[in-house]
Order: C-alpha cells, then sequence, then structure tokens
C-alpha cells in the first residue's frame, strides 16, 4: 500500500518546495498522511468542478498546479467556495498537493516540459536556482534554441498545436510574423515580470501567459528602440536590427499543463522507487481559463464547453 506520506514523498522530491517562490505556498494542503493513495488525479486548477469530478472518479489524491488558496485566507467554512471544496476533499477522503512555482522550476517541471514540447535544445533556466544538491540545472522558464529556424508565424502555430487544450481566445503575438525565430525564451504562467530578463536572454521572442497592455506595451517600445539604435550602429540590446523579442501570449493553465504529460510518467515511478505500491493516474483536460468564448474579426470562435476527455 502506498500512503499519502509517501505520496508527497515523492512529489517533493520531485519538485521541492525550496524552489518555490517566497510569495508561494506550495505542498500539501488537505489530507490524512496516514490514509492510502490507489488512484491520483492531475488537473491545472482545483476548482469545484475538477474536485467533483475527481472524486466521482475515485482518487485518494489530487496533484493541481494552481493553489487552491492562493493568498491568505482566515477560514475554510461554507460561506465560501474554497472552504466547500476543502469540505468535500475531507469528507470523501480525497488528498490535495499544489506543485506551483516549485514544479516550475523543477527539472522536468512546468518550464522544461514546455519548451521540450516546442522544440527546444540547449536549455538553460531564465532565471537560474543554485542548488548544489541538483543534478541538472533548475530555475524559472527556460531558454533554448531551434533546431532549424522558422518564421515567428509557424512558430506561434508550433506553440498553439502544443497546447493540450484550447481556450476560447487561442493566442496572441506581437512582431513581424516573417521574423526568424531560432532563440526562444519562456515562462509558462504569468511572465510580464521577467521581460528584462527575457531581452537580456538575446531571444528571438518570449512565450508567456497573461501579459497586461502596459508591461507587454512597454517591452515592445523597449525593443523598438533598441532595434532601432541597432540600426545606426548603437550596439544597444541584442541581436540585428528587427525587433525582439516578440512575444507570444498564451492561455495560462494550457501552456502549464503541458507539465502534466511529464507528470504521469514521474510521479508513480518516484512513488515505487520508495517502495509504494504504483498508483492508477488519470489527467483531466479540462479548460479552466475563465473564458468560454472568443469574438474576433475572422468571426465568432466556437464556445469552449470547459471539459476535454481525460488522460
Amino acid at each position: 500500500m502506498t500512503t499519502l506520506a509517501t505520496a508527497v514523498q515523492a512529489l517533493e522530491g520531485l519538485y521541492p518546495l525550496r524552489y518555490a517562490e517566497d510569495w508561494d505556498h506550495p505542498g500539501l494542503i488537505v489530507g490524512d498522511l496516514m490514509a492510502p493513495v490507489e488512484r491520483v488525479a492531475f488537473a491545472a486548477d482545483p476548482t469545484a468542478a475538477i474536485v467533483e469530478r475527481a472524486i466521482d472518479w475515485g482518487a485518494d489524491l489530487i496533484v493541481s498546479h494552481h493553489p487552491l488558496l492562493f493568498r491568505a485566507v482566515h477560514q475554510v467554512s461554507g460561506l465560501g467556495p474554497r472552504g466547500d471544496i476543502v469540505r468535500r476533499l475531507n469528507e470523501s477522503h480525497c488528498a490535495l498537493w499544489v506543485g506551483h512555482t516549485n514544479a516550475d522550476a523543477s527539472w522536468r517541471g512546468v518550464g522544461m516540459a514546455a519548451a521540450d514540447a516546442f522544440g527546444l535544445t540547449d536549455q538553460t533556466p531564465l532565471t537560474p536556482i543554485d542548488d548544489p544538491t541538483a543534478a541538472h540545472p533548475v530555475g524559472l522558464g527556460r531558454v533554448g534554441r531551434l533546431p532549424e529556424p522558422m518564421t515567428l508565424r509557424d512558430f506561434a502555430r508550433r506553440v498553439y498545436d502544443a497546447l493540450p487544450m484550447h481556450p476560447a481566445g487561442g493566442i496572441q503575438v506581437a512582431g513581424d510574423p516573417s521574423m526568424t525565430v531560432r532563440t526562444v525564451a519562456l515562462l509558462p504562467g504569468s511572465g510580464d515580470s521577467l521581460f528584462d530578463e527575457a531581452r537580456a536572454s538575446g531571444a528571438d521572442v518570449y512565450v508567456t501567459s497573461d501579459l497586461r497592455h502596459h508591461p507587454a506595451l512597454d517591452a515592445l517600445e523597449q525593443a523598438r528602440y533598441e532595434a532601432r539604435m541597432r540600426a545606426c550602429g548603437v550596439a544597444l540590446g541584442q541581436g540585428d536590427a528587427n525587433l525582439r523579442p516578440a512575444l507570444i501570449n498564451t492561455p495560462h493553465s494550457a501552456i502549464e499543463s503541458i507539465w502534466f504529460s511529464y507528470a504521469l510518467e514521474d510521479v508513480p515511478a518516484a512513488i515505487e522507487a520508495l517502495g509504494g505500491a504504483r498508483p492508477e493516474c488519470v489527467w483531466f483536460r479540462d479548460v479552466t481559463d475563465p473564458w468560454s468564448l472568443a469574438i474576433t474579426p475572422a468571426g465568432e470562435a466556437e464556445p469552449v464547453d470547459g471539459t476535454d476527455l481525460a488522460r
């Protein structure tokens, strides 16, 4: 039998909590450490619908990327949805473990999984973490190269095709669609706080999510200015006379969910390596981004129903 304690040990060996950002509080949120774990459900967000689906499937443990309790709370009562989710988890003997920024930074974690899916080679972390105990480079985001150059338009299509689900709105691109892309920086999740790091990496394009109007516009204006200066012979920024980096804005949960393609293999293997029985695992590919409809110049996109096949 595998206990929750063994499952947590396996998870935190793969995705160490010490890699989490200071403001983040991942790890075990709900659960009895001595309870058995035979079925594990993976999902981007622990919404009420996901929790009900996992309980109906018979999950003993939900592993989510996003926290249930993102900010400090003072009650988990029936006065709000989070308290109700905690109640349902406890009543159903289903634990919840969150791998957030610790999983972002880990080897075969969120950043690496996305970079691999986009075909990047020679990868390094965008913001490295100094961990002398790590066997591989770790840190937030990734920077890597494409085996063969391609246009921004073609690379954006590759990004879109690699997403495991496609929320309404698709992806947005800022930059010349015909520009050549060789080097890519990416940060799955909200990445407008790392524009300086993406620009310093020399990347041709920066792939992230949740780009807000003013920070994105400021980043593009900085890139345009530096390109103009380079065209005049002033060594400012990196690259040639073209705008760099271009921006690709992806649906938040979709790009981060690529991680589960690795976690589905790695977590059961880590549990077995600790002497536990290999649990049955499922990945719920529900669309948990909040938008359900997008209207574009090309017309109205099909509404998103919020669910996809479990894999």
